[in-house]
C-alpha cells in the first residue's frame, strides 16, 4: 500500500506501527521521525509565511485569511497525482493547523485518483489512542497498533501511579501568546495524567482566546507555554519579548517544544506527559529520557 500523510501525528503513528516503507508523500510539516521523512515529496504549502512574523502579526494573518474564507494551505496536485497513493490520510479538526479534509478531498479528484481519503479527528487523549488503532486497520498492521497503543497505555498507567494521592499541580497551558490561548482537546488530559490541573483549558474543546488578567486570576503555580507548532527556541524568544514571566509573576514559566510535545496528536503525546509528570513532581516523576532539549525554565 501506498500511503500519503497529510498530517505529521499521522507520519509518526504510521512509522511507529513499522510501516514508514508505505510512506509515498507527506505534508511540508512533516518532520519526524527524520529518517523516515527524508526525501519524500511534499504534498502541501502554506499560503502564509509564519516563519517570517511574530505571534501577533501570525494571528492576524490567520483571521484576515479567514475572513476571507481562504484555505491556509494548499495541495500541489501534480505531486499528489505522481505519488499515486492508495490512502491518502488527513484531518478536519482545526483548519490553521493543518490541510484539512475538504482541501483534501478535492485535490484527490483533481489529480485524478481513486484513492481513500481518511479523517482523523481525535478531541481527548483517549482518542489519539484511538487513532492508531485506526491507522493500523487501514494499513493492516492491527498488530503492531495493539501492541503500540498496549505501551503507550502502560507507561500512562505508570504516570498516574507515581502521583497518586497527591494534590494535583494547578496548571495553566498557553497554546499561543500573542492574544494569549488556552489548550484544550488532549492537553488537559496530558497535563492530569502528568499530575496537574489545567485551569482554563477545556477538555475535548478548542483552545480559544483568554486574557492575561484571566491567567492571573487562574491562579495557577506552574504556567506551561508551548505556542502551537513552535519549536522551543522560538517559544522561549516569544515568552520573552512578551514579557510572560512578569505577567504571571509568582509562577513558575516554563517553555516547551509545543511542536515536538503537544501540537501533534501522536505517540509523543505520551512523551509530554511523562515530562510535564516531572516538572510538576520531580520528586517521584523520573527525568525522562526527553526531556533534554525540550524545555527552559524563564
Amino acid at each position: 500500500m501506498r500511503v500519503a500523510s497529510l498530517l505529521p501525528s499521522a507520519t509518526e503513528i504510521i512509522a511507529a506501527l513499522g510501516h514508514a516503507d508505505a510512506l509515498c508523500a507527506v505534508s511540508h510539516e512533516c518532520d519526524h521521525p527524520s529518517e523516515a521523512v527524508a526525501g519524500l515529496p511534499r504534498l502541501s504549502l502554506s499560503r502564509l509565511d509564519g516563519a517570517a512574523l511574530d505571534s501577533l502579526a501570525v494571528d492576524a494573518a490567520v483571521r484576515a485569511a479567514r475572513a476571507r474564507g481562504e484555505a491556509l494551505y494548499a495541495v500541489d496536485e501534480d505531486v499528489l497525482a505522481e505519488a499515486r497513493p492508495d490512502l491518502v490520510v488527513t484531518q478536519t479538526l482545526c483548519t490553521v493547523c493543518a490541510v484539512d479534509g475538504d482541501v483534501t478531498r478535492a485535490a484527490t479528484r483533481a489529480a485524478g485518483l481513486d484513492a481513500r481519503v481518511l479523517d482523523l479527528e481525535p478531541s481527548r487523549l483517549a482518542d489519539v489512542l484511538d487513532t492508531i488503532t485506526v491507522l493500523g486497520a487501514a494499513l493492516d498492521a492491527d498488530e503492531a497498533a495493539t501492541r503500540l497503543c498496549g505501551t503507550l497505555e502502560a507507561r500512562l498507567r505508570r504516570l498516574r501511579a507515581r502521583t497518586a494521592g497527591l494534590e494535583p499541580v494547578p496548571v495553566v497551558v498557553l497554546e499561543w501568546l500573542d492574544p494569549p490561548f488556552d489548550a484544550g482537546h488532549w492537553v488537559p488530559d496530558v497535563v492530569a495524567a502528568a499530575g496537574g490541573r489545567e485551569l482554563l483549558g477545556r477538555p475535548g474543546r478548542p483552545s480559544r482566546t483568554i486574557s492575561w488578567a484571566s491567567v492571573v486570576r487562574a491562579a495557577p503555580t506552574v504556567v506551561l507555554v508551548t505556542p502551537c507548532g513552535f519549536v522551543l527556541e522560538r517559544s522561549v524568544a516569544e515568552a520573552r519579548r512578551l514579557q510572560v514571566a512578569r505577567r504571571v509573576s509568582g509562577a513558575r514559566v516554563v517553555c516547551l517544544d509545543g511542536n515536538a510535545l503537544l501540537s501533534r496528536p501522536g505517540p509523543r503525546l505520551v512523551d509530554a506527559a511523562e515530562l510535564i509528570g516531572h516538572l510538576l513532581h520531580p520528586d517521584v516523576v523520573p527525568a525522562p529520557p526527553t526531556e533534554a532539549g525540550l524545555h527552559v525554565d524563564l
